[in-house]
């Protein structure tokens, strides 16, 4: 089977799902490999999927900064 699909656009959708859901945030952070498979819906040797567990974990540390910032400005 060959899957082609846009990885950022797949990334941006994992990481919506996580962050509007904590318990799947937290089941992300425990077995990352494992939840992508299921919030993609497909079934990959884990050496595919480290490039999208690792650009979700980039995108939501991003994210994280982000909102820490946006709290920075709020005190100046």
């Amino acid at each position: 089977m060959d899957l082609k699909f846009d990885v950022k656009e797949k990334i941006e959708e994992a990481v919506q799902k996580l962050q509007k859901d904590p318990a799947l945030l937290k089941r992300f952070q425990s077995d990352p490999v494992k939840t992508v498979e299921t919030l993609l819906g497909v079934d990959l040797p884990d050496d595919q999927l480290q490039p999208l567990v690792a650009g979700v974990k980039t995108r939501l540390a991003a994210s994280d900064l982000g909102g820490k910032l946006e709290g920075l400005k709020k005190l100046f």
